[in-house]
């Protein structure tokens, strides 16, 4: 009974900071000071492990977690065993993209110096960015501004915007037609930005895939996203902004094919 209480209160904090965090994220970035980790330069990382390749494999997945999981969560939550257990020719590297990175602005560039760059001058032939909540946010953010330097985005229940640039959205009849329409611009907006960007035609863009759970508390954001993305590259599951989801869409999204499955060059 005793180690039953233990488990429940666990469970009940972990719910309240999730239920706190989304509060913070939309009433503003700047309201978070006080969870918000230490920034460290370069950007910290975990490499699970070397890959099915000897040396570089062709692909290379970057993984950025919610804005309150630590990197060792996407090992624990599978994800790592999930691209393993295919045989697929990925090297995977984990960013602590927490918060703070965001407070500050400099989640792209960091991203970009001690991540991106460095793994595409060792000769990467794809890279992906894998993005949960928070940091799916920061892969579209990516893709906005720095879409050449990557392949590609995987997105699942992402943060997407304040409410009043949602209401703005919603209240030009959805994103194509606010993108049509007059309508506010503002310089280092990367939620703008990244609207902006989604908007565009999808043939003028890098791939996006997302994916979510059909009882998320940001579902609503994430059907808006849905409908100006080809109709094959969103998925929605069963359930809620928790790893549950997160695991089925996983592997939903690996078994589409996009990665290699053989480690020689030109695979």
């Amino acid at each position: 009974m005793k180690g039953q209480t233990i488990v429940a209160i666990l469970a009940a904090m972990h719910i309240a900071i999730r239920t706190l965090f989304v509060t913070c994220l939309l009433a503003g970035l700047a309201g978070c000071g006080l969870f918000t980790p230490p920034v460290r330069v370069p950007m910290d990382v975990l490499r699970p492990d070397a890959g099915p390749c000897e040396g570089r494999a062709p692909a290379l997945l970057v993984m950025l977690p919610g804005a309150y999981s630590r990197p060792s969560e996407f090992v624990a939550e599978d994800f790592v065993g999930s691209v393993r257990r295919r045989g697929l020719a990925a090297d995977i590297v984990i960013a602590d993209a927490h918060l703070g990175y965001f407070k500050d602005r400099s989640i792209l560039k960091r991203l970009r110096d001690d991540i991106v760059l460095p793994a595409r001058a060792a000769g990467y032939q794809k890279i992906w960015l894998v993005g949960i909540s928070l940091g799916g946010f920061g892969a579209l953010g990516y893709g906005a501004r720095r879409g050449d330097d990557i392949d590609g985005v995987v997105a699942f229940a992402p943060y997407l915007g304040r409410t009043a640039l949602l209401d703005e959205i919603n209240a030009a009849d959805g994103p194509l037609a606010w993108r049509a329409a007059p309508h506010l611009h503002e310089d280092d907006n990367l939620e703008r930005d990244m609207w902006e960007w989604l908007t565009e035609p999808p043939a003028e863009r890098l791939p996006v895939y997302l994916g979510n759970g059909r009882e998320d508390r940001m579902v609503d954001s994430h059907h808006m996203l849905a409908s100006v993305l080809p109709a094959d590259r969103s998925d929605e599951v069963p359930g809620d902004h928790d790893w549950p989801a997160w695991r089925e869409l996983w592997g939903h999204w690996l078994d589409r094919g996009l990665l290699p499955a053989r480690c020689g060059a030109g695979s």
